[in-house]
């Protein structure tokens, strides 16, 4: 296996890295029936502590859960996703591609999950549980820290500016129809919607 700090090869059951010293990934201390089950292979997951990352992961398939929070870490910080990165590339777990894409249940709550593009633009499709955290397949975590180790994040910022600017360009042009309709036939306006309700509903859609 590999160090999650210099990412030396180690003995399997290794505690510390001969090469730089730091703790090897191990399993965490976490109750094993609150790790719950993988939802492609209905395997028990295990733990793994990867650097000050937590991920539970399927031995089988090689997919990984991540909870809200260690998501986020690993969006934010280019130390972890270099850890993570590093122990991905160098473990040897033969995943094979996925024969079927189906919705699969939260290995948490067991309801089944959405599915989305990240950022709406990566490409990368997940499995999302709004509540609990994300399931990632074998080969798309790697994806994802690649699409944000490579701008990803901020092109999708700028495109999803773009796109409120463009529906409250919209909003406006209709406002300044119904405006004229009113003035010309003597009529009350019948645009009652506040524009920045409808801005945020739209921006609501983004992220469903």
């Amino acid at each position: 296996m590999a160090c999650p700090s210099c990412f030396g090869l180690m003995f399997v059951g290794s505690k510390f890295c001969g090469h730089c010293g730091a703790s090897a990934v191990q399993m965490a201390s976490q109750d094993s029936d609150d790790l719950g089950e993988c939802p492609r292979c209905r395997k028990r997951l295990d733990e793994l502590q990867i650097a000050d990352v937590a991920l539970d992961e399927c031995q089988k398939c090689g997919g990984m859960w991540a909870d809200v929070a260690t998501f986020e870490k690993i969006c934010a910080d280019r130390e972890q996703q270099s850890a993570v990165l590093g122990f991905i590339g160098k473990r040897e777990i033969a995943s094979e591609p996925l024969s079927k894409i189906s919705y699969v249940p939260c290995p948490k709550c067991k309801q089944l999950m959405n599915r989305s593009n990240f950022a709406h633009a990566s490409g990368v499709i997940i499995d999302t549980c709004k509540e609990h955290g994300v399931w990632f397949d074998a080969d798309e975590l790697p994806k994802i820290i690649e699409f944000i180790q490579k701008g990803g994040m901020e092109i999708a910022r700028q495109r999803e500016k773009m796109e409120i600017r463009d529906e409250r360009d919209r909003l406006h042009e209709e406002q300044r129809k119904q405006a004229t309709l009113d003035r010309r036939f003597g009529t009350g306006s019948v645009w009652e919607s506040d524009e920045t309700r409808s801005i945020q509903s739209f921006i609501r859609t983004l992220f469903d």
